[in-house]
C-alpha cells in the first residue's frame, strides 16, 4: 500500500513540476532555518555546561542597595572563599578567580627573546578541582601550590617556546602594571573551549595575586575577585542562600552586602539582574529564536497547505473514481499523508545541502563555532521533525480532499465552503502577521542599536587611541607622553589607570566617607587614577570647579566627581569640600559633566578620579581625524624604537565602545535574515492562494469580462481580496510587536521610542510584496481567453 502511495507521489510530483519545486523549497528553506536556529540554541544552552561538578557548581554574588536600587556585583572579597570554606560544611570545595579578562588587562610575559601578550586569571591553588579544564602537563593537585607557579594553555606554549615539552619548568617573566615579576611554568592545559564564558591563557596563584601585586586584596572592605563553590550534593540552595545572606558581617563592621548563590552555568543566560532580581539576559534571545524557528516551520507548513488545496480541481476525478471503487476515506487520509512526508523527505535532503552551505556564514554572523558534526549528533532530533513536519504540512489538504463525495468530484461539480475559504485566508493572515512581527521587530532593534551607537556619551570617543604602557613607556611616563606629543597628528596625550569603558565598571570603591552622609547609604564608585590631561584629552566638560592641572601644588590630594556622584552623595556646592578616600582626606576640585562608562543598557554611575602621574596602565591619544592610519604608524614607530622587546598594543575607543553591542549587532543579523526568509515562505504562500482563487474564479472572470469589465478592473477586484488579507494581518500584528518590542526595550537604562514610523514603514513593505507576489497569478488570470473558462459551461 505505502509503495503504491509513493509511487502516485512520484507521478503527481512530476506532472506538476513547478507547485512540485514550490513546496519542496518554501518546506527545505522552513526545516532549514529550523536546523540553523536549533544548533545556535542546542549551542547556548550547553555554555559552561561541560564542567564535572555542574550540578553543583554555583557563584557567589553579592547584592547592595544604593540609592534605593538594589544592586548585584560578581566582584567580592579576596579572603570569601577560604572564610566560606572553614565555617559552612555544605561547602566541599571554595576558590577565588581574579579574571583578568573581565578587568580588561593583559599581561606581557617574556623568554628573554620572544613576548607574548594575553589574557588569563589568578586563582586558588584548588582551581582544576573545581573547574574541568584537562591538564595536557602536571598534576591538578600540585600545579598551583607554590606562590609563583604559572600554568599555561597549549597554544601559549607553542606561541612561546614551540612545545608543550619546552615549556614545562620555564622561568618566564612578566610585566603587571609596569612592575616585573617572574615564575615558573608548572602546568599546561588544553585550549579553552569556546562553549566556556572563563577566557584564559595562563593561571598565576592567588597567593602571588594578594601579596605581590594587588596587596589589599586581602582587606574584606575590596571587592574584585569572583568566588565559585562546590556544595556538596543536595544541599538545598534556597536554604544556603538564607545561611549566607550577612555572612560578611562577621569580617566586617558596617557590613552593607549580603550574599547570594548563582548556578554558574546560569550566568551565562540568566545574568540579567533588575533591582536585584533575575530578569532576562541571553535566555530572551534563546526563547525569541526558538519561537522563530517554530514560526517559520508553521509558515512553511501553511504554504505546503494552501498550494495543495490551490490544485485541487486537478485531482477531483482521481478522488471521485477512488472513491467509487471502495476507496475509504482513512485510506485517502494515508495517501496524502504519505504523499506529504514523501515530499518533505525530499525537502530535508535540500535543507542539509542548504545547511551545508550556509554554516560558515551562519557562524560568521553569529560568532559561533558550529560544524557539522552536529547533524549526525541530533540526527534523531532532525529526522523527528522532518516527519512532524510533513504531518502537519499534510494533515489539512489529507483531510480536506478525502472529504469530497464522489459524485461532485466526478462532475466536477466543486464549491468552496465559506469556513473552508475561511480557513485558508486566515492561514495566510496568519503567515503575514508573523512575517510582520519580525520586520517590525528588526526595525526597532535596529533604531535602538542606532540609538545607542550614535547617543552622546559624555565624553570623546573618536579619533581617541588607547595605548598599553609597559616596560621603559611605564617606567617614564612623563617623558614618554611628552615624545608622543610630538608625533606629527597627535593632538593631546592623557594617561589612565584602567580603561574607561566596562560594562561592569572596573576597579570600583565603597571606600569614600563625606560629611553628613548616611548611615546606611553605601555608594560604589568607580574609581581611576588619572593624569593633568585625561579629562582635556577626552574632552570631558567639567560643570563645576575644575580638572587637574600642572598649577596644583599637590594634585595627590584632589579628586573629582561626576555629577550623578554628587547627586547621589547630596552635596550642595561640593568644589572644596573634604571628603575621606580610603582612610586619606581629600578636597573635591571639579565636578565632570555625566558620562557613560558602559552601555545604555545600564545607568549612569557614580565615577570619581584621584590623581596619579606613575600608576598608569594606559596612553590616551587624541589623534587628527583623517590621518588616523599614518599617526598610529608613526606612534608605533616611536614606541618599539623606545620600548625594545614589547609589542605596540593599541585599540581604537570607539571600537571598544561599540563592542559592547556585540551580541545585539549579531541578534539583529540573524533576525532579519529570518524575517527574509519567512516573507519570502510566506509569499509562495500568498502564491499558491492567489492560484487556488483564479481556478476558483476562473468562470466568474470569464462572465465579468464577456459583460465589459476591462483588465484593470479585474486586476484591481482580484488585488482588493488579498489587500484585504494584509491589512488584517497588519491590524493584529501591530499591537503585538509594540508589546513585545517594549518589553523588550526595557532592558535598556536609555531607549529610543517606538514610533508609528516603524509600523508605518513595515506595512507599506509588506503591503508592496504582497501586490509583486500576487500579481503573476492575476495579470494571469485578468488577460486569459473567456471563451476557454466558458467552454465547459
Amino acid at each position: 500500500m505505502i509503495k503504491t502511495h509513493l509511487k502516485i507521489a512520484w507521478r503527481n510530483l512530476r506532472r506538476n513540476p513547478l507547485f512540485s519545486l514550490i513546496n519542496i523549497l518554501g518546506l527545505s528553506t522552513g526545516l532549514a532555518s529550523a536546523f540553523l536556529i536549533f544548533f545556535w540554541v542546542t549551542d547556548e544552552m550547553t555554555v559552561d555546561t561541560f564542567h564535572e561538578n555542574d550540578q553543583n557548581l554555583y557563584q557567589i554574588l553579592m547584592k547592595s542597595e544604593e540609592n534605593g536600587v538594589i544592586r548585584v556585583h560578581e566582584g567580592t572579597q579576596g579572603p570569601l572563599a577560604e572564610a566560606l570554606e572553614k565555617d559552612l560544611p555544605e561547602v566541599e570545595d571554595a576558590v577565588t578567580v581574579m579574571n583578568l579578562e573581565r578587568e580588561g588587562m593583559a599581561i606581557t610575559f617574556s623568554d628573554g627573546e620572544n613576548t607574548f601578550k594575553t589574557e588569563g586569571l589568578f586563582a586558588s591553588k584548588n582551581f582544576f578541582n573545581v573547574f574541568s579544564f584537562p591538564l595536557i602537563r602536571g598534576s591538578i593537585d600540585q600545579v598551583l601550590q607554590d606562590k609563583d607557579a604559572i600554568v599555561v594553555s597549549e597554544n601559549f606554549a607553542l606561541k612561546l617556546f614551540g612545545s608543550v615539552d619546552k615549556a614545562l619548568n620555564h622561568q618566564i617573566k612578566y610585566s603587571f602594571f609596569g612592575k616585573e615579576q617572574s615564575g615558573k611554568i608548572t602546568g599546561v592545559f588544553e585550549d579553552v573551549p569556546s562553549n566556556s564564558t572563563m577566557k584564559f591563557s595562563f593561571i598565576g596563584t592567588k597567593k602571588k595575586l594578594l601579596e605581590d601585586i594587588w596587596t589589599n586584596g586581602k582587606e574584606w572592605y575590596n571587592t574584585g575577585p569572583q568566588t565559585y563553590l562546590v556544595l556538596k550534593p543536595n544541599t538545598d540552595q534556597a536554604a544556603f542562600n538564607k545561611k549566607i545572606d550577612r555572612f560578611v558581617d562577621k569580617y566586617l563592621d558596617g557590613n552593607m552586602f549580603s550574599l547570594f548563590t548563582r548556578k554558574y552555568s546560569d550566568a551565562y543566560l540568566k545574568g540579567n539582574y533588575v533591582d536585584g532580581i533575575q530578569s532576562g539576559g541571553r535566555i530572551t534571545y534563546v526563547r525569541l529564536f526558538s519561537f522563530i524557528a517554530i514560526l517559520v516551520l508553521l509558515i512553511a507548513c501553511i504554504n505546503f497547505m494552501n498550494l495543495s488545496t490551490a490544485r485541487v480541481s486537478r485531482r477531483f476525478k482521481e478522488i471521485g473514481i477512488k472513491k467509487t471503487v471502495g476507496s475509504t476515506k482513512r485510506t485517502l487520509v494515508v495517501q496524502f499523508l504519505t504523499e506529504s512526508i514523501f515530499l518533505t523527505c525530499l525537502s530535508l535532503i535540500l535543507a542539509l545541502l542548504l545547511v551545508f552551505l550556509l554554516i560558515p556564514a551562519f557562524n560568521y554572523v553569529s560568532g559561533k563555532e558550529l560544524d557539522l558534526q552536529l547533524i549526525f549528533q541530533n540526527a534523531p532530533v532532525l529526522i523527528l521533525a522532518t516527519l512532524l513536519t510533513g504531518l502537519i504540512s499534510g494533515s489539512y489538504p489529507a483531510f480536506y480532499l478525502s472529504g469530497f463525495s464522489p459524485l461532485a468530484t466526478l462532475k466536477g461539480a466543486f464549491k468552496t465552503h465559506g469556513g473552508e475559504l475561511f480557513t485558508r485566508k486566515g492561514l495566510v493572515v496568519f503567515q503575514f502577521m508573523a512575517s510582520l512581527v519580525l520586520i517590525i521587530s528588526v526595525l526597532i532593534i535596529n533604531n535602538q542599536l542606532n540609538f545607542a551607537l550614535t547617543k552622546p556619551i559624555g565624553y570623546q570617543k573618536d579619533n581617541i587611541v588607547q595605548i598599553d604602557l609597559e616596560g621603559k613607556a611605564y617606567d617614564n611616563i612623563p617623558f614618554f607622553f611628552d615624545e608622543v606629543e610630538k608625533v606629527e597628528g597627535v593632538e593631546r596625550v592623557g594617561g589612565l589607570s584602567q580603561s574607561i569603558v566596562r560594562e561592569d565598571g572596573g576597579s570600583s570603591t565603597y571606600g569614600i566617607d563625606w560629611a553628613g552622609k548616611p548611615a546606611d547609604l553605601e555608594v560604589d564608585f568607580i574609581v581611576r587614577d588619572v593624569d593633568e590631561n585625561l579629562t582635556q584629552t577626552l574632552n570631558i566638560e567639567m560643570v563645576e570647579g575644575e580638572s587637574f592641572n600642572a598649577k596644583l601644588g599637590s594634585p595627590e590630594s584632589y579628586v573629582i566627581f561626576n555629577e550623578e556622584a554628587i547627586r547621589i552623595m547630596g552635596l550642595e556646592n561640593p568644589v572644596g569640600q573634604k571628603i575621606n578616600l580610603w582612610g586619606e582626606d581629600k578636597t573635591i576640585l571639579g565636578v565632570m559633566k555625566d558620562f557613560h562608562t558602559a552601555s545604555v543598557m545600564q545607568p549612569i554611575s557614580p565615577v570619581v578620579f584621584k590623581y596619579s602621574s606613575n600608576h598608569l596602565a594606559l596612553a590616551m591619544v587624541r589623534i587628527h581625524s583623517g590621518s588616523e592610519m599614518k599617526t598610529i604608524e608613526n606612534i608605533k614607530r616611536l614606541y618599539t624604537d623606545y620600548n625594545p622587546g614589547y609589542n605596540f598594543n593599541f585599540t581604537f575607543q570607539d571600537q571598544m565602545f561599540n563592542a559592547q553591542y556585540s551580541s545585539e549587532q549579531r541578534i539583529l543579523s540573524l533576525s532579519k535574515y529570518f524575517a527574509i526568509l519567512a516573507i519570502f515562505i510566506s509569499c509562495l504562500g500568498l502564491f499558491g492562494l492567489a492560484a487556488f482563487n483564479n481556478e476558483m474564479r476562473v468562470k466568474e472572470i470569464g462572465v465579468r469580462k464577456v459583460l465589459g469589465s476591462s483588465t484593470y478592473a479585474i486586476l484591481q477586484l482580484l488585488f482588493l481580496d488579498f489587500l484585504k488579507l494584509v491589512l488584517i494581518a497588519i491590524l493584529i500584528a501591530s499591537p503585538v510587536a509594540w508589546y513585545l518590542m517594549s518589553g523588550w526595550l526595557q532592558q535598556f537604562a536609555y531607549r529610543t521610542n517606538i514610533g508609528w514610523a516603524v509600523f508605518a514603514i513595515a506595512s507599506i513593505l509588506t503591503i508592496l510584496i504582497a501586490l509583486v507576489t500576487v500579481s503573476f497569478q492575476a495579470i494571469k488570470a485578468a488577460s486569459a481567453n473567456p471563451v476557454k473558462s466558458l467552454r465547459t459551461e
